[in-house]
């Protein structure tokens, strides 16, 4: 039960850049997750396969932004169909997510080490021109009575210096933000796979607890006591793997009725079956 809890707070970084896909999940992905929080998990579910099946198939393996975009709206998915109940599409998406992530990462590495290097080398550029520069300035900053030449050269100095420490700040910060990208996108790739793999390992273990019970039936029953029981956990969990026992015995009436009570909405009465009229007496002959 506690992986839930887990799953549910860990939603995986956002966009790092402008880009078409990484724009429309970030108009998105507030929306669905307040939906997701009430329970609306299967139009969170549609929403994102929808987006999914327009967008996420035309994305550019070389672009780490909508690349990254895309590794969380397969785990947005896969969270939604977890809280539907449907936990072996959520294993198919967490996957699909792993290996998004992965491919990312493989494919962003030696384009960002390149990046990394030229701003490298640009640093050491720099820094070597202001260090050889340096003396020069403060030595006509200094000077009393400087001609008109010197004056000239003095303010081109001043000009070369401040365009040298920009260059230096700008491949400094270009620097920090590729150690940054790199470890959001290592964290992506770490966590997808384990999520993956632990959600498979929770299957295997249910589908051994079914047949230890003696059927779906027998097991839906027994989890239903023990989840009434666990009223400590946060009602989202419950709500989860509530749905998860619907999903898996549809004719159980009481998991309908704790559902329908975790989501604070009354009984629903009976239709009132219309009386059968009485059939006419037979009339009795003269």
């Amino acid at each position: 039960m506690t992986r839930f809890g887990f799953l549910l707070a860990c939603a995986l970084v956002t966009s790092l850049g402008a880009q078409s896909l990484t724009d429309r999940f970030k108009e998105v992905r507030g929306p669905w997750e307040l939906q997701l929080e009430r329970g609306e998990a299967t139009t969170v579910r549609k929403g994102v396969e929808a987006l999914l099946g327009r967008e996420g198939l035309t994305v550019n393996p070389s672009d780490y932004n909508d690349m990254h975009a895309l590794v969380a709206l397969r785990g947005l998915a896969a969270r939604a169909c977890l809280a539907e109940g449907s936990w072996e599409e959520a294993i198919a998406h967490f996957q699909k997510a792993q290996s998004a992530a992965e491919e990312n990462l493989a494919t962003a590495e030696p384009f960002l080490a390149k990046t990394r290097m030229e701003h490298e080398l640009k640093l050491k550029e720099c820094r070597e021109a202001v260090t050889k520069q340096a003396p020069r300035l403060k030595e006509l900053e200094e000077a009393p009575g400087l001609s008109q030449e010197q004056m000239k050269i003095r303010q081109q100095l001043k000009i070369f210096m401040d365009e040298q420490q920009a260059a230096i700040t700008h491949s400094e910060r270009s620097l920090k933000d590729i150690e940054s990208i790199l470890v959001r996108l290592r964290q992506a790739k770490e966590t997808t796979a384990k999520t993956a793999a632990d959600w498979q390992a929770f299957l295997v273990t249910e589908k051994a607890e079914i047949s230890e019970a003696g059927g779906t039936a027998p097991f839906v029953a027994a989890k239903l006591e023990q989840v009434k029981a666990n009223d400590t956990h946060p009602k989202q969990e419950r709500l989860i793997y509530a749905r998860r026992l619907q999903k898996l015995d549809p004719t159980n009436k009481d998991v309908v009725r704790f559902l329908t009570l975790l989501l604070g909405k009354e009984d629903e009465p009976e239709p009132v079956k219309p009386k059968k009229k009485a059939k006419a007496a037979p009339k009795k002959k003269a």
